[in-house]
């Protein structure tokens, strides 16, 4: 039998939606036609388009088993059968069955091993859709558009033959930005339109206008819906307030009213409308609910040293963190993910909810966190779509509930918090105890854990039918029960559109922030160049050398900088490693073996020392520099940030410094030689030094980390602010501030 993909049969209503079947029966009344959803054979409520996405998933619900509505509170990583795991997460899955169906569409191997999220058998794809009856999953491969449109259509039937269907609803991670791939944050890059990285869209729109943000989500609509992908895990409505936190590239940066302004266009943007998702939308899942840039010195909450979210400044989580997130409620966002972390009430001053409240800091993580999701974020907000947990807070991130067993956690989180979706691991069964821990007498022979009840750690028919109401009322109004299948190869030609590739373009030439000039720019191409790019990896370096040089053929290039007029230095420094998992603090400053201290399990500094490196070679970047101006020549150099890097080992060399975020070479070597008059905005504040981000020995950081940088002065001690009041920001040799909004 050929693949899905050829078999697809087409049915056009009049003035209603389009109806794709693989193998589900349809049937015709009133001249229309309709697709057997339910199994019944008949216009049921279910059945008939014509209901309202809401009445239609309340009738489903009364017709699913428990175990298919159970089934749809959980989802987790799932593979394609091309593209084997890659990433942090490859190693885990190197011993699994490789098996693939007979059009080498979908991963039939079975796999049991350990993630950094748990431990879990998983079956073969068809037995997860057939038997398990999952429909939630994950995709990270960076697969072409014909390939996902394969795997989406191949997975849907499979779907169609069980006798209650629903479709499958593959989310990712961002797809359409430069940069690293990094697990859980831009899963795949390089395949649709890609774009500078997401601080490079916020530099750009500051220094621009907004509409670039609509042409961006007008493509990721377009792009995705065209594959089959109808479920985005972005963008992050996260305020950058911590310097530290790794995950500040994934961010708009430090402005929550910018931040908010983005919120505002690109959720209608993806979605297809301002009152939610369409037919033709993506549906968006903003994180992380309240705000994760609230760090304590930058740890990451995947670890147990960066549980808390810590708000050392009274107000701050109503003036910063939770703006955005009002405005992508506001924006109709389909889903909301609240963070791994908790709230620390010790180490924090009073804060407010949206109605002048003082917070509840209960110490639960914000999945599990009822004050957060229920008072607050449905409450006060408004929201009324559905609850996505971030990957794994059943198992290996259960901050504040650790005592619980994972099927508590589950009805404690479903139950108790008000979650819709648990991310991280098919806990299917998990799940069944917990429901039938409410229906059996469980209870009456263990013990409930001390500070908890029953009515809160089992799972309710009233919760379970709650959740996956929700999330099949996000199904029928993307229209994927009617019409969940996609041509492959209309898939490859929306992709391969060329105004797309030029909006993408514009913005990375929009999102070169100039620090500094002293007359060098516009450089002229027939100036003797010396050009070398430095990275944190040296074999990378010398890739993105030979790149580099590669694309200035046109130039004199020489190999000796004492022998140029000029020096093009790339710089793309790296601190840490996955999720920051380093032995202190993560690293800011451009540097090469540098001697800095440990921090102990309370997140302390240490009298012990290790070496940090995060670009190698950065001890030559003085000596190409000294070279180049022994004969008045000139040094002009591109910093990459990802973070809120400290310039000084780089400013200084340099008679001109430019700042990229995830930017093409190509568009930064168009401001160099003039092709582009640069646009863009600082959309972070750069910190000056190691001294206003020291720690003390109890763990406070000089510097706030829940305020953002531009307010950070208002906090720092008087000794360390200059003349104007300033100490945060970095401070060039013209006088310039390197905070937020700056740009030449």
């Amino acid at each position: 039998m050929p693949k899905a993909s050829t078999r697809i049969k087409t049915y056009r209503n009049a003035n209603g939606p389009v109806v794709s079947t693989v193998d589900r029966r349809v049937f015709e009344q009133d001249g229309l036609t309709f697709k057997d959803i339910d199994g019944s054979g008949t216009l049921s409520a279910v059945n008939d388009w014509r209901n309202t996405p809401a009445e239609r998933a309340a009738a489903y619900v009364k017709v699913l088993s428990v175990k298919e509505k159970i089934a749809q509170l959980f989802i987790s990583d799932w593979r394609m059968a091309k593209y084997p795991m890659t990433g942090p997460m490859a190693a885990m899955y190197k011993d699994m069955e490789r098996k693939t169906d007979a059009y080498g569409i979908l991963d039939e191997g079975e796999f049991r091993g350990k993630t950094i999220f748990g431990e879990q058998h998983l079956p073969s794809t068809t037995t997860l859709l057939k038997e398990w009856f999952n429909r939630h999953v994950i995709l990270r491969a960076n697969a072409t558009p014909a390939d996902m449109a394969d795997w989406m259509n191949e997975a849907h039937a499979v779907c169609e033959q069980c006798e209650h269907f629903i479709p499958v609803a593959a989310a990712s991670n961002s797809r359409n930005e430069n940069g690293e791939l990094v697990f859980g944050m831009n899963d795949a890059g390089g395949v649709l339109a890609t774009w500078p990285g997401t601080l490079g869209i916020a530099a750009a729109v500051k220094g621009y206008r907004i509409d670039l943000v609509d042409k961006f989500a007008a493509t990721v609509r377009r792009e995705w819906n065209a594959c089959g992908l109808r479920k985005g895990y972005m963008y992050m409505a996260d305020t950058m307030t911590d310097p530290r936190w790794q995950r500040t590239y994934g961010t708009f940066g430090e402005d929550p009213a910018l931040i908010s302004e983005i919120m505002t266009h690109i959720i209608p943007g993806i979605q297809g409308s301002a009152q939610g998702v369409t037919a033709d939308g993506v549906a968006v899942t903003t994180k992380h609910f309240p705000g994760g840039g609230a760090r304590e010195n930058g740890f990451d909450p995947h670890y147990a040293a960066g549980q808390w979210n810590v708000y050392a400044t009274p107000g701050s989580l109503e003036t910063y963190h939770l703006p955005p997130f009002a405005a992508a409620v506001k924006a109709g966002t389909a889903s909301v993910m609240p963070y791994y972390s908790k709230p620390a009430a010790a180490k924090s001053e009073p804060q407010h909810d949206l109605q002048g409240n003082v917070i509840e800091m209960e110490p639960y993580g914000f999945a599990y966190n009822r004050y957060f999701i229920d008072t607050m974020l449905r409450g006060q907000m408004g929201f009324t779509g559905y609850i996505n947990s971030d990957t794994g807070i059943a198992h290996n991130m259960a901050w504040g509930v650790e005592m619980l067993d994972v099927p508590e956690r589950i009805g404690f989180a479903v139950n108790h918090a008000g979650v819709d979706i648990i991310s991280g691991l098919f806990d299917n069964d998990a799940g069944q105890q917990a429901y039938d821990r409410a229906h059996t007498d469980y209870y009456d022979t263990h013990p409930i854990p001390q500070g908890f009840t029953k009515d809160q750690l089992v799972l309710t028919d009233e919760a379970l039918d709650r959740a996956v109401t929700r999330t099949l009322t996000e199904l029928f109004a993307l229209g994927m029960f009617e019409d969940p299948f996609r041509d492959p190869e209309t898939a490859e030609r929306v992709v391969a559109d060329p105004a797309d590739r030029a909006a993408a373009a514009e913005a990375h030439r929009r999102s070169v922030v100039l620090l500094k000039n002293d007359g060098t720019l516009p450089l002229s191409s027939d100036r003797k160049i010396y050009a070398e790019a430095f990275l944190k990896n040296p074999e990378q370096a010398k890739a993105a050398t030979q790149a580099l040089r590669a694309e200035l053929a046109d130039c004199t290039l020489v190999d000796d900088p004492a022998e140029a007029d000029a020096a093009l230095l790339f710089v793309s420094p790296s601190s840490g490693e996955y999720f920051n998992a380093t032995p202190g603090y993560l690293e800011l400053d451009i540097c090469e073996n540098k001697t800095v201290h440990n921090v102990d399990a309370e997140g302390r500094p240490t009298a012990e020392t290790h070496t940090e490196t995060t670009l190698s070679g950065a001890g030559r970047l003085a000596e190409i520099a000294a070279a180049v101006h022994a004969h008045g020549g000139k040094v002009i150099s591109n910093i990459n940030f990802t973070m809120a890097w400290q310039v000084g080992n780089v400013e200084r060399l340099s008679d001109v410094l430019l700042a990229g975020f995830d930017t093409y070479r190509d568009a930064t070597l168009d401001v160099i030689f003039g092709r582009f008059v640069p646009t863009g905005k600082l959309p972070i504040t750069l910190p000056r030094s190691d001294e206003v981000l020291a720690v003390n020995e109890a763990g406070v950081c000089v510097s706030p980390n829940d305020v953002p940088g531009f307010a950070k002065d208002r906090y720092m001690p008087d000794a360390l602010k200059d003349e104007n009041g300033k100490a945060y920001a970095y401070r060039d040799a013209a006088g310039h501030y390197y905070e937020y909004g700056f740009g030449l």
